[in-house]
């Protein structure tokens, strides 16, 4: 039986005893999803070949990389196409625990449109130790969650559910880099898709933890394949967040997105980008809505920051 859903992400390495316990919680919730779900794990990490073959799911080890050997997200979505044959695909961080609810909002949104990018904010939740994963663990972990845990802001997301027919070309992203999240959000608006908000159907839980793995430590959004990933993304004026679905998916619906008035502007600022296409005209709605922001970036443009994430 072909799997409704193929779930498929790139896991760091397992080195660290923090980032192994929290991914191998994540990869565990995914698997208890069910046979209509089939888990993928992409990349020649440490640890990352041991922990496929331990929970029985799909190792595909030869991502292309780019020049500083960090994977990259066209190689990894095109890896993941090539090994499914499910209708639905859905990149995931590997620090995120997913609930049942989660094929379940998948199923909804496939039957209600043939092409949408399905997003939702995420719950941050401190989990120090392994899950227990017994007959009862999502309840268990529901109301931890509903103790401990915080919503997380609207900025980019943790995950993307799409159709097969969405996201056939991505551009040469460095993953678990700021930027690329962004540009698919903005991708699909400018394919005219449902961009939908599913955070009031779809709850996912991101395990806290600091950014040791990364270069110097240092957050995503401030390393040069940051900068590089905005740039190939076509700039900054294409960093959206989940403000900027049109969507939403609530009782098995989908509805219009929630208006209020930052809602509306933002709406008028990203009109000439979404709907014209125009990049200059879009420029230009940011300095008219953002003057000191948009002063600001020309003063870096001048001295050479042309990639900072703005």
């Amino acid at each position: 039986m072909t799997p409704t859903l193929t779930l498929f992400s790139a896991p760091k390495p397992f080195k660290n005893p923090h980032i192994r316990t929290i991914q191998r919680n994540a990869i565990q919730s995914w698997v208890k999803l069910g046979p209509d779900v089939q888990v993928v794990l992409i990349g020649e990490e440490d640890g990352l070949a041991e922990t496929a073959a331990e929970f029985n799911v799909l190792h595909l080890p030869n991502v292309r990389r780019n020049a500083s050997g960090t994977p990259l997200v066209s190689s990894i979505f095109q890896l993941a196409r090539d090994a499914s044959q499910s209708p639905i695909l859905a990149y995931i961080n590997a620090d995120i625990i997913t609930l049942p609810n989660f094929l379940e909002g998948a199923k909804k949104a496939v039957e209600l449109s043939a092409r949408f990018l399905l997003i939702g904010q995420r719950w941050d939740l401190d989990v120090r130790t392994a899950i227990d994963y017994n007959p009862t663990w999502a309840k268990s972990l529901e109301d931890d969650l509903n103790e401990r845990g915080r919503m997380h802001a609207r900025g980019g997301s943790d995950y993307f559910i799409f159709p097969r027919s969405c996201f056939a070309k991505i551009p040469d992203f460095a993953i678990g880099r700021a930027g690329w999240d962004n540009w698919m959000i903005y991708e699909c608006r400018r394919n005219r898709w449902p961009c939908v908000d599913a955070t009031d159907s779809i709850r996912v839980i991101h395990q806290d933890h600091d950014y040791s793995h990364l270069p110097q430590g240092k957050p995503h959004y401030r390393l040069p394949e940051t900068f590089e990933n905005v740039h190939l993304a076509g700039g900054g004026r294409t960093i959206f967040s989940l403000l900027d679905t049109d969507i939403r998916l609530e009782n098995g619906s989908l509805l219009p997105a929630k208006q209020n008035w930052k809602k509306f502007w933002r709406d008028v600022e990203t009109f000439p980008l979404v709907s014209l296409h125009s990049y200059p005209l879009a420029q230009a709605a940011y300095a008219f809505f953002h003057p000191m922001r948009a002063y600001r970036d020309f003063r870096l443009w001048l001295k050479g920051n042309h990639g900072e994430l703005r």
